[in-house]
């Protein structure tokens, strides 16, 4: 095996790992290690939950014996500074590896690089950019909080095969089948925040929460709830729905000030936060994932209806399409998956790349994202 076949079967492997945190350690990124010598795997570890030590401490807590002599691969930059944890820079500089291998760089602007000049300062020889793109995959929401302050935006829709989402008279229950219901459970699982809005959330009595168990999602500390996220620009709704029964953060933004419903809201919801905007008609989406940005949300899972989706897309705000498609047809009177306005030159057409095509159930399930313009 060659060195550098063999560095990208290492990093697999810490990408394998790392993937097991993947409904567990928001707002970090999911990270893995191995640590190897002479082609033979001395410890691994992955980033479990936030606060938690990170991969390369958990992979040097599990090794018997030393790690001189041995390569280390890391799925991140190992960081520099010390936040809820010590650096692992410093750990790994203690322990003495011949070779770090990382696959990608920290995207954080401000640290980037320094945790690779530390491990080189030291005499350990550094390799990176070995499996790269798998590695930012892993991490796209918390890559593109870091590099452009806003998180990664995934919108669902369910819809039929001539385009409806809902009847006529808003009625959406059920176009898809229980198993594509249950495959969004785990989009859901690995969103740090679930957007929608009140109209969705008043016609399809939505609690936009997981339902899936530990034991589901392979995890060791319990099911997290993602925040949810709520556009209501006229104040629809009146904290009865369902959505408020289970308890968990709720973000509302709104444009109307109705101190009735607030003080409602304010005395019988604690973990509900509103937020006012009378500076204009409509909230502005954009503004929303900024503010979610800074609150460190990486990957917003949106389930939502025509206008929320439309203007989404049409301000290049979405990174990604999951559709998931039933073989029905609704006819010309179902309401339309985007609100785009009218196109009427077929160069202004929105263009998008599939990614992935597969079976659920009945159902096709379709991965798409907007082509760069």
């Amino acid at each position: 095996m060659s060195n550098s076949t063999s560095h990208e079967y290492w990093m697999s492997k810490a990408l394998q790992l790392a993937r097991k945190g993947f409904y567990s350690t928001h707002p970090n990124p999911r990270v893995g290690c191995v640590i190897v010598r002479d082609g033979e795997l001395l410890s691994e570890g992955f980033h479990e939950y936030p606060g938690g030590p990170h991969a390369e401490i958990n992979a040097l807590n599990n090794l018997m014996g030393d790690a001189k002599g041995s390569t280390v691969y890391v799925t991140l930059e190992p960081c520099s500074h010390t936040g809820k944890t010590p650096p692992c820079a410093d750990a790994l500089i203690k322990a003495a590896p011949d070779t770090v291998v990382i696959a990608m760089l920290d995207p954080n602007p401000l640290v980037s690089g320094q945790g690779i000049e530390k491990l080189k300062n030291h005499g350990i020889n550094v390799i990176t950019s070995v499996l790269e793109q798998q590695a930012t995959q892993l991490n796209a929401g918390f890559v593109k909080r870091m590099t452009q302050n806003l998180p990664f935006v995934r919108v669902k829709m369910g819809l039929s095969l001539d385009g409806g989402t809902a009847l006529s008279n808003g009625i959406s229950q059920w176009i898809t089948g229980p198993e594509s219901r249950h495959d969004v459970q785990y989009l859901r699982a690995a969103s740090s925040a679930i957007l929608s809005t009140a109209t969705t959330v008043q016609n399809d009595d939505a609690s936009l929460n997981v339902r899936l168990s530990a034991e589901q999602l392979n995890q060791q500390t319990g099911v997290r709830q993602p925040m949810r996220v709520i556009i209501d620009n006229s104040l629809k709704l009146t904290g009865k729905e369902k959505l408020f029964e289970l308890g968990g953060e709720i973000w509302i933004f709104t444009t109307q000030q109705d101190e009735e419903v607030l003080s409602y809201f304010k005395l019988h919801h604690k973990n509900v936060s509103i937020f006012t905007s009378v500076t204009s008609k409509r909230i502005e989406i954009k503004d929303v994932l900024l503010k979610l940005a800074k609150m460190e949300i990486n990957e917003v899972h949106t389930e939502c209806g025509s206008t929320l989706a439309g203007a989404l897309i049409q301000q290049q705000l979405v990174d990604e399409l999951v559709l998931y498609m039933a073989p029905d047809l609704m006819g010309k009177q179902a309401q339309g998956l985007f609100d785009l306005g009218e196109i009427s030159i077929m160069s202004d057409k929105i263009q998008l790349s599939i990614a992935d095509v597969r079976m659920i159930g009945r159902d096709i399930k379709i991965v798409a994202k907007p082509c760069q313009p």
